[in-house]
This record gives C-alpha cells, sequence and structure tokens, in this order.
C-alpha cells in the first residue's frame, strides 16, 4: 500500500510522493519560547517524531528541521514583565522545551535553527520580494502586499474581502491593512539588528520562510505544525516563499490540539499542563502513549480518568513485553518486519489508532501463548510487538526508556526488598493453607498500589494503574 497523508491544502488524503526518491523533507513549526512547555506544545512535536520514524522505517533517508522562535512580541512582552532579557528567557524555556521533548521519547531533529542566528537569510528574502514588487517598506517596517499575490489565502480557504489580518504596535505606513509585517522597525528596550530599511526585528512569518528554504532549499515534501498555525502563520509563509520563487511545501500536514473544558490548551487561558509538572506524576512512557496514540488530527481532550486508562491500557502491554522476556530468558530483538495489518495502518494517513489495536491484539495472542506455554509463539509475539511499539517510539526495552529506572533505581531496590518481606509472609501463609490471610496480604497491596502476578518462577509485583 502507498503511504498517503492528508494534504491541508488539497483538503484530501492524497499519495505521498518525495520530490527525490528515497528521501523525505520535513519542515516543523517548533517552539516559540516565551514560557515553558505544556502538553499541548509537545505533542506537536510527538505526532511528527511518529511520521518521522515511520518514514524512517519504510526506508526513506529522512531530513527532519524544527525550528526555536527565539524572537516575538511574547517574548518581548515576558522580559518587560519580568525585567529579563529577552535571551534568558527565550534560552530558559528553549531547554525546557528539548527537556519535554527528550522526556517523552522524541528524536532530536536533523537541524533546530533558532531565528535570531538566520538575519541575514531574511535580510536577503525581503530585498527579493521589494526588488519583485511584493514587499515595500514604510517607518522602518517592511510590509507584504498580499493584493501582489494570486493564490493567497489558498490553504486557510478564506476570501481577500473578508480578511482580518492580525496586527501588531508600531505596524504604521501599511498601503493595505490586510498587508502583514515581514519587519518591525525598532522600539525603545527592544532587541534590534541593522538592515537596509534601519534597525528592527524580524516578524513571526518571515523567519519559517528564511529557515525553510536555507536548510530545506526551494522546495521540500511536507510542512507541519498545530491546527492553529493555519492562520496567519502558514498562509503567510507561503506567500512571502512563494512570491520569492520557492515552490515551498508539497504537503501540509496539521496536526489537532489538546483542550481542556473544550478550548485549546493555552497558556493565556490558564489552563495548561506543563510538561516538567505531569513527568513528575505519570512515567513519560505513558504520557507519550496518551499523547501519541490518538490519530494525529484528532483532539484530545485533557482528563485524569483519560490519563489513568492509557496509564492501565500501557500497563497491559508492558506486562507481556515483560513476562514474555522472563520466559525467554534472553532478550528477544524486534521482529525485522511489522505485520501487515499494522503497516497498512500506519500508511494510511498515520493511523495510529488502528496500528495500536494490532498491538493489543498481538499481545493478547502472545498472552494465551504464555498461558500454553508455548515459548517458540511466545518469542515470535515478542519480537512482533517490539517492533511495532518501536515505530511508535514506546518499546519499554528500548534503551531510552530504561533510562527512566535509573534515576528511581536506588528506591526500586528498597521498595523490592519490602515488598519481598511482604511477599515472604504471604507465602507462609499460603503454604500452611491460610489462604484468608494471604488474599488479606495480596488486598493490602494492592490497596498500596502494588499489583501482585503468581507466575511459575514465583510472585512478581508492578506498579499498578495510578
Amino acid at each position: 500500500m502507498t503511504l498517503r497523508l492528508h494534504d491541508t491544502n488539497a483538503r484530501q488524503i492524497r499519495d505521498f510522493v518525495p520530490l527525490t526518491a528515497g528521501c523525505v523533507s520535513i519542515y516543523l513549526c517548533g517552539a516559540t519560547v516565551q514560557a515553558a512547555p505544556h502538553i499541548g506544545h509537545i505533542r506537536s512535536g510527538l505526532n511528527f517524531d511518529i511520521m518521522r520514524r515511520w518514514f524512517t522505517y519504510r526506508g526513506y533517508d529522512v531530513t527532519f528541521i524544527r525550528n526555536v522562535t527565539d524572537i516575538d512580541d511574547k517574548i518581548i512582552a515576558k522580559s518587560a514583565e519580568q525585567g529579563r532579557p529577552w535571551w534568558s528567557i527565550g534560552y530558559e524555556n528553549e531547554r525546557a522545551f528539548n527537556d519535554g521533548y527528550d522526556a517523552l521519547g522524541c528524536l532530536p531533529p536533523t537541524y533546530e535553527p533558532r531565528a535570531t542566528g538566520h538575519i541575514p537569510e531574511m535580510i536577503e528574502m525581503m530585498r527579493g520580494l521589494i526588488e519583485r514588487g511584493h514587499a515595500y517598506e514604510a517607518d522602518g517596517n517592511v510590509y507584504f502586499d498580499v493584493r501582489s499575490l494570486p493564490g493567497y489565502l489558498e490553504l486557510s480557504n478564506q476570501e481577500l474581502d473578508d480578511l482580518r489580518q492580525p496586527s501588531g504596535e508600531g505596524e504604521t505606513g501599511k498601503r493595505d491593512q490586510r498587508d502583514f509585517a515581514m519587519w518591525k522597525a525598532t522600539k525603545p528596550g527592544e532587541p534590534s539588528w541593522e538592515t537596509p530599511w534601519g534597525r528592527g526585528r524580524p516578524g513571526w512569518h518571515l523567519e519559517c520562510s528564511a529557515m525553510a528554504h536555507k536548510y530545506l532549499g526551494s522546495a521540500f515534501d511536507i510542512h507541519g505544525g498545530g491546527l492553529d498555525l493555519i492562520f496567519p502563520h502558514h498562509e503567510n509563509e507561503i506567500a512571502q516563499a512563494k512570491a520569492y520563487g520557492d515552490e515551498f511545501a508539497t504537503y501540509w500536514v496539521h496536526n489537532a490540539w489538546v483542550t481542556m473544558s473544550g478550548e485549546k490548551m493555552s497558556k493565556s487561558l490558564g489552563n495548561s499542563v506543563l510538561v516538567s509538572e505531569m513527568v513528575k506524576n505519570w512515567r513519560p512512557i505513558v504520557l507519550r502513549y496518551y499523547l501519541g496514540t490518538p490519530h494525529y488530527r484528532s483532539m484530545i481532550e485533557y482528563s485524569e480518568d483519560a490519563l489513568r486508562e492509557a496509564d492501565s491500557a500501557f500497563a497491559r502491554i508492558e506486562g507481556f513485553v515483560q513476562r514474555a522476556t522472563e520466559q525467554a530468558g534472553e532478550p528477544v530483538p524486534p521482529a525485522a518486519e511489522v505485520p501487515p495489518a499494522f503497516a497498512e495502518a500506519m500508511d494510511d494517513d498515520l493511523g495510529v489508532p488502528g496500528a495500536l489495536a494490532i498491538i493489543h491484539t498481538t499481545v493478547r495472542q502472545g498472552n494465551s501463548a504464555l498461558a500454553a506455554d508455548d515459548k517458540e509463539a511466545v518469542a515470535a509475539r515478542l519480537a512482533e510487538v517490539r517492533a511495532m511499539l518501536g515505530v511508535l517510539g514506546l518499546d519499554p526495552l528500548d534503551p531510552h526508556w530504561a533510562g527512566e529506572s535509573e534515576s528511581s533505581e536506588d528506591l526500586h531496590g528498597v521498595v523490592d526488598t519490602l515488598v519481598r518481606l511482604v511477599l515472604d509472609q504471604r507465602q507462609s501463609a499460603r503454604d500452611r493453607k491460610d489462604w484468608a490471610a494471604a488474599d488479606a496480604i495480596r488486598d493490602q497491596l494492592g490497596r498500596s498500589g502494588l499489583v501482585i502476578e503468581d507466575s511459575p518462577t514465583g510472585p512478581r509485583w508492578t506498579l499498578g494503574p495510578r
């Protein structure tokens, strides 16, 4: 089956045909680093991490660019509010984003350019657009003339006559209020750079057009981001790039939001859930399961109950992997190929929910083989499960997740010793056929958040759903 993706511009699912055979180029709008990330921010990076992993599995050489917007109105406002340098705020939060991506198992991008490192490329693009009659200078600002480009607003499917372009303070001298700022004239106390049109700073839209051009050239395969970026950001990126002479992106892929009470999770609404806080209460691999297993175009309504369900569902998968590995007595490597039904689901617009159903079916088959002591079947199912989980970045035996327990290994050892003492008491009760006492001990451990399983090699404990 041909790999297919939903293209926002075409408003349909299309067969994926790369510009260069065997290669995929992806530009993802990354973090605007005015504050630390909530799980809604990280969802985008995670969804495109899964996309990248699937392309890699399918044999493509992937170039993945995820930018950092380290200068914009919000960062400058935070700087004034907190009395701190703008670059200090940006760098602190850039590190927080990278910590969040890493915690949830996202592979590092091929390149991660910062906007402030590409001012010369932005100046060059503005100069070219002015020369071509698509942009103009006014009062130290540089604006894009939206009427100069046929096809403007095709991505967001709007009418120019109905357009309400967001404008910022100090954007004076516009010929048309629908024109947007590519460069903003300097203001007292704000960072600025020298240009042929005076000192100032870049507009958000210009940053991405210039960086995409530098790292991926005049044409590339996929541009990604959240639904909220379709207008004005992505629409204006297209305008600048096309007017400059670039073909720009062939496919536009947008992920849906994480919502709370039906509203997009955002800092401005005060309803964000910071990744740094979430990982204190939930294992990062469970957060990845929670955010990565719904379809990327489906909204996720945040709730503690939904997280607990994700925790329980992943525990069933992880439990099989652990039991099957114990029975094998040695590591069972992932299968060379995932099951055909899993591949078919992933090829169909990254259909992770359908792919996940295949994982759970395979786990059930593996559990049945465990019960029948069919070691060959157990090993085969384990290899398949690990291969599928690896594509989703969820293999609990992957070295990345093995590091999850490193920081708590000492504590785990202490807990294991204490639990073993209690389990010895339970075994003594079983030996003297005091079933009531044995069950009472098991139930008490259960109320403490531990799940006790009696295996052929003796009792084993795991953490239960929180």
